[in-house]
C-alpha cells in the first residue's frame, strides 16, 4: 500500500525488554518500506519528465506547420512555464520524502550507535566480571594449595614420628624378648637336674 508522510509520523516501533529504543529488525524494515517508496517517486518523476519531453518535442513540428514567425514565439512561452510547474511539483514530494528518509536513518543510526555502546558495555562489565571470578579462583586455589602444603607436612611429620615410634618399640621389643630369654636359659640350668617326678608330672 502506498506510504504517506502521516505513516512515519503516527508509526508505532515495539519496545524492546531488558534495554532501551525500538527493535532494530523493525525500523530497518520500515525503513525498507519507505526506500521502495522513494524509488517508486522516483520512477514516477523520470516517467513524467519523460511525457513531458515527449509532450513537448511533439508540440514544436505543429507550431511550426502554419508559420515559420510563429515557430520562434511558440517554444518560448511553452517551454518557459511548462519545466517550472514540472520540478515544482515533483519537488515537493521529493523534499518531503528526502526529509523522511534522512529522518528515518538519523533514527537508524541513533539506535545502532545506542545498541553498540549497549553492547560495548555490556562486554566490558562481563570482561570485568569474568577477571574478577579468575581472580577470586586463582586465590582459592592458591589457599587450598597451601592448605595441602601443611596438611601434608603435618602427615609427614606424623608418619616420622610413627616410623621412629616403631623403631624405638621393635629395639625395646627385642631387647625385652632377648632378656626374658636370658633369664630363661639361666633359670633352666639349675632346674635340669631336678628329676621330672619332682616336679609332680
Amino acid at each position: 500500500m502506498p506510504l504517506t508522510p502521516d505513516d512515519v509520523v503516527t508509526k508505532q516501533f515495539q519496545h524492546v525488554r531488558f534495554k532501551e529504543g525500538f527493535d532494530p529488525d523493525e525500523v530497518d524494515d520500515f525503513l525498507d518500506e519507505i526506500v521502495v517508496e522513494w524509488r517508486k517517486t522516483i520512477a514516477e518523476n523520470e516517467e513524467l519528465k519523460a511525457k513531458l519531453a515527449a509532450y513537448e518535442s511533439g508540440e514544436t513540428p505543429a507550431a511550426e506547420a502554419p508559420a515559420e514567425t510563429v515557430v520562434s514565439e511558440v517554444p518560448a512561452p511553452v517551454e518557459t512555464p511548462a519545466p517550472a510547474p514540472a520540478p515544482a511539483a515533483a519537488g515537493d514530494p521529493a523534499a518531503a520524502s528526502a526529509g523522511i528518509i534522512e529522518l528515518a536513518q538519523r533514527l537508524h543510526d541513533e539506535h545502532v550507535a545506542e545498541g553498540k555502546a549497549q553492547r560495548d558495555q555490556l562486554i566490558s562489565e562481563a570482561q570485568t566480571r569474568a577477571a574478577a571470578i579468575v581472580a577470586e579462583a586463582e586465590a582459592k586455589g592458591r589457599d587450598e594449595i597451601a592448605r595441602l602444603e601443611k596438611e601434608r607436612a603435618a602427615l609427614e611429620a606424623r608418619i616420622s614420628e610413627l616410623n621412629t615410634f616403631e623403631r624405638d618399640y621393635r629395639a625395646q621389643l627385642r631387647s625385652y624378648i632377648e632378656g626374658k630369654l636370658r633369664d630363661l636359659d639361666t633359670t633352666a640350668t639349675p632346674s635340669g637336674s631336678t628329676p621330672v617326678s619332682a616336679i609332680g608330672l
